[in-house]
């Protein structure tokens, strides 16, 4: 998604008033659950929350001049910079250490990156398609990446082949060294 994402990309920037910001946490901790005890140190009261609108639909949200969400469409999806700070409120897949420089590259993953050896899914009944997940290497302590499930978890371990994560963000694109000026 951001392949080739840069700063002519943006067509507008605006300051989000309080009312949209209790709409934005709300929506957050509907989306992820987890994020309920810490989203008032996500996003502080007095905190200036920025959007910035760019091409093909999709909204950038910074928190004092940090991306910290995006969306496409209706869906609000962490940054890695948001996910590093809060890294255990996420639907989360680990891939093989084969899979990384791929990952890295901003190719989709695999099924049989998912379901090798020092890959992991979650137990039965795991995620369900269309789920956005956090992507973990093995052997690696942060996040790598952010993606979009495209078949439930039991189905990747099932027909084991195909893409089974669509990527969206990874470590070192675009999205990742963007800065707000």
């Amino acid at each position: 998604m951001f392949r080739k994402f840069t700063k002519e990309d943006v067509h507008s920037r605006s300051k989000v008033k309080s009312s949209m910001q209790r709409t934005l946490k709300a929506k957050l901790v509907r989306q992820y659950p987890k994020l309920e005890d810490v989203i008032d140190e996500l996003i502080p009261k007095k905190s200036q929350i920025e959007l910035i609108k760019c091409e093909d639909k999709i909204q950038l949200y910074t928190v004092d001049g940090e991306v910290f969400f995006f969306q496409k469409f209706d869906e609000l999806i962490p940054s890695l910079k948001l996910v590093h700070k809060f890294p255990d409120a996420y639907p989360t897949v680990q891939v093989d250490r084969g899979a990384i420089k791929f990952v890295l590259s901003g190719a989709n993953i695999m099924c049989p990156g998912l379901t090798s050896a020092g890959a992991k899914l979650p137990p039965a009944p795991g995620y369900e398609n269309d789920t956005i997940v956090v992507i973990n290497a093995e052997n690696k302590v942060s996040a790598m990446a952010v993606g979009k499930l495209m078949m439930s978890t039991e189905e990747i371990k099932s027909i084991n082949k195909g893409h089974g994560v669509e990527m969206i963000h990874h470590l070192d694109d675009p999205l990742w060294n963007f800065t707000v000026e």
